[in-house]
Parts: C-alpha cells; sequence; structure tokens
C-alpha cells in the first residue's frame, strides 16, 4: 500500500515517445488547438477535462522532462514554459495541472533515490500523471515496520483528480519534514473534489483523505533542504507560463471581439501587444537561468534562477490581469454576453494569482539586488 511497487492497469494506452523538442513544440499547439473548442463549455458547466488530460498523457507531452538517463528527452526550461503557455492558452484549468505535474517531476529528479526515480520515470514514460499536495496540520506520520502509518488530509491543490501519484509534503519523526509519493488509486487515500472556486474552474483541484495508510521507506524521498531550490524556481516559472496563456488567450477574444474596430484602438492593442510579448521574454530569460541552475546548482545559480523567475511569475500575473480587463474595456458591450464568456479569462487570472506569493518573492527579490547588486 502506498509504494513505488504496486501498479494497477492503466485504462488509457501507453504513452507516445516524443523525440525531439520541435516534436514537443507542434505536438501542444495541436492539442491546445483542439482544447480551445470547448474550453468554454467546460468552464461554464465545470465538465472536468478527464479526456483532455488522458489526451496529453498519451500524446508523450506529460514525460518531455524525464533526464536522458532514464530515457526521456529532457527538454529546456525556456522550452517547457513555452509548452505550458501553450496549453493554457488553450485552457488554462489544463496547463495548471500540467504545471503542477512538472514541477513535481522535478522534485523526483533533485530528491528522491536513484530507485524511487527509476520507478516513477519509468511510469512517467508510459503516461502517468502527478500532483504535489501538503498535509496539513494535525496530520500524523508515525514509524511503522519499514516506513511509516500516515493519516490526516491535505489541503486543496490542484491537478489531484486528474493525478495517478500525489507527491505529498508531510512532516516525518524528529520533525523532518519529507516527500510522500502516494499511489492515486491506493484503498487508502480518498480525494474529494471540494473546488468551488469562481476562476480556474476544472483544474482538477481536490482535497486528499487519508484514513490510515502505510507507506513504504522506498516511497518516500527528503524535502527541498533550500527555499531556493531549482523545483521551487520551476513552479514560479510555469506559474508565469499558465498566467501568459491566460493573457493569450485574452487576447485572442479582443482582436476578435473589435473585429473592424481596431484601427480606432492601435495603440492600445500596440501596448498590451508588447507587455505580452515582454513577458515572453521574462520566461525565456528565467528558463535559461534554471537550465544553468539544474546543470551546476551552487547558490549563486540558483539564486539568479529564483530571481528572475520571481520576477516573470510577477510580471504575467499582471499582464494576464491587464489584457483580461483591457478585453472588456476596448471590446465594450458585447464581451459582456454571458454566452461568449469572456469573464473567465479575468477570473482564471484572478484566482491563479492567488498562489503566488508576491509580498514573499518582492521581499526576496530585494534581498537578492542587495546583495548581488546586478538585475
Amino acid at each position: 500500500m502506498g509504494t513505488v511497487s504496486q501498479f494497477q492497469d492503466r485504462k488509457r494506452p501507453p504513452a507516445h515517445r516524443i523525440e525531439s523538442e520541435e516534436e514537443a513544440i507542434t505536438t501542444a499547439r495541436d492539442l491546445a488547438a483542439a482544447f480551445r473548442h470547448q474550453a468554454s463549455e467546460r468552464d461554464i458547466n465545470r465538465v472536468l477535462p478527464f479526456a483532455e488530460l488522458d489526451a496529453l498523457s498519451v500524446s508523450g507531452l506529460t514525460a518531455i522532462t524525464v533526464p536522458p538517463d532514464y530515457e526521456g528527452l529532457d527538454v529546456s526550461n525556456a522550452l517547457l514554459a513555452e509548452i505550458v503557455a501553450i496549453i493554457a492558452e488553450g485552457d488554462a484549468s489544463i496547463g495548471e495541472a500540467l504545471e503542477n505535474h512538472f514541477c513535481v517531476l522535478e522534485m523526483l529528479r533533485t530528491q528522491a533515490t536513484e530507485d524511487l526515480q527509476a520507478s516513477l520515470f519509468a511510469r512517467v514514460l508510459l503516461g502517468d500523471r502527478f500532483a504535489r499536495a501538503t498535509f496539513i496540520e494535525g496530520a500524523e506520520l508515525t514509524a511503522e515496520g519499514p516506513g511509516y502509518r500516515l493519516s490526516g488530509r491535505t489541503g486543496q491543490a490542484s491537478g489531484i483528480l486528474f493525478a495517478d501519484w500525489i507527491a505529498a509534503a508531510a512532516t516525518a519523526p524528529a520533525s523532518r519534514p519529507v516527500t510522500l509519493y502516494l499511489a492515486g488509486d491506493d484503498e487508502g487515500l480518498q480525494v474529494v473534489d471540494d473546488w468551488d472556486g469562481f476562476g480556474q474552474r476544472t483544474n482538477g483541484s481536490a482535497t486528499a483523505i487519508v484514513g490510515t495508510l502505510h507507506v513504504n521507506a522506498d516511497a518516500i524521498a527528503p524535502a527541498p533542504a533550500s527555499d531556493l531550490s531549482t523545483g521551487i524556481s520551476l513552479s514560479l516559472l510555469l506559474k508565469a507560463s499558465v498566467s501568459l496563456g491566460i493573457a493569450r488567450a485574452a487576447w485572442r477574444d479582443l482582436m476578435a471581439a473589435i473585429g473592424d474596430r481596431r484601427t480606432a484602438v492601435l495603440p492600445h492593442i500596440g501596448e498590451r501587444a508588447i507587455r505580452i510579448e515582454a513577458t515572453a521574454a521574462a520566461l525565456e530569460r528565467a528558463g535559461r537561468k534554471l537550465d544553468i541552475a539544474q546543470v551546476n546548482p551552487v547558490e549563486v545559480a540558483m539564486a539568479d534562477a529564483h530571481f528572475s523567475a520571481s520576477a516573470a511569475a510577477i510580471l504575467a500575473g499582471e499582464t494576464a490581469l491587464d489584457t483580461a480587463n483591457t478585453l472588456f474595456e476596448l471590446a465594450g458591450g458585447i464581451s459582456a454576453g454571458i454566452g461568449l464568456n469572456l469573464d473567465r479569462h479575468w477570473r482564471n487570472a484572478r484566482i491563479h494569482a492567488l498562489s503566488l506569493p508576491r509580498d514573499r518573492l518582492l521581499q526576496s527579490a530585494g534581498e537578492h539586488m542587495s546583495k548581488h547588486g546586478e538585475a
């Protein structure tokens, strides 16, 4: 129970193996175009995109960061950020689930034992999806045989409803922070669909509840020891990706809504277009710095990557909200139609921004600049 050695047959077919970065981005564009068709209807009726997430898995796109040592492609972080943005433009909720998945894979790469990596990266290559969560106060993890007995519940976290595996932060005896890799279909684990947010309505957010579950020692890894870890920086970068995707989706609908009237508002259009382009550039720069930190994880490189990823996340969040607001300002009354559901872009941007610790990131950025003195 709760170990990496027990697997159940999956209903979806094995995943395709993507062989190049060019194939990865082409696949993302094709999937995003398909996801876009029913994205508004899924939002209105809260239809969870299980079929769409399975299409992502089968395409091989969920495995593009698996390290070469485990037969993966391991795309660059700049490309990964763009791919997540492309998917989020098609459907922001699916993009957020993908964001969560890739962040877990980075934690697995940096923190887990070789045996645990080998077991779970093999599952990723077959199409398994991951989500992360945190057990809240009151959860218990006590020694039991070759592992621990777990009970408690997590906070709400996106992507859990779609996940084959949950990487759950918990505290082991002696106040030792760890990550537990739990099989999502374990009989001792219940996933409750309790998300009722007004935005990101179909992102698979849920709460995981464990009555009593034995977790073997081989399914446990240390938690990241640094607040500047590459896992945290990747989380910020991919959060920026989802916000960029939301901004692009709002931009697309803005262009369609104003139609032939665009010549009257060209300066406003130009300003927003430049902001979106600048945001994309910030993501690319942060991705390159994160590549360096992953190859050479010294403190200076990790701090630099964290700073750039923080900047990208804050800028992208502002760009998404600004573009969504501009949609209503420039399109006028036509944008208010319930059937068009254009307000979902603002709702998605607003809800997605809530998970960004903006004040803490600004504090960290100030400390970084004070210490290093260069932007």
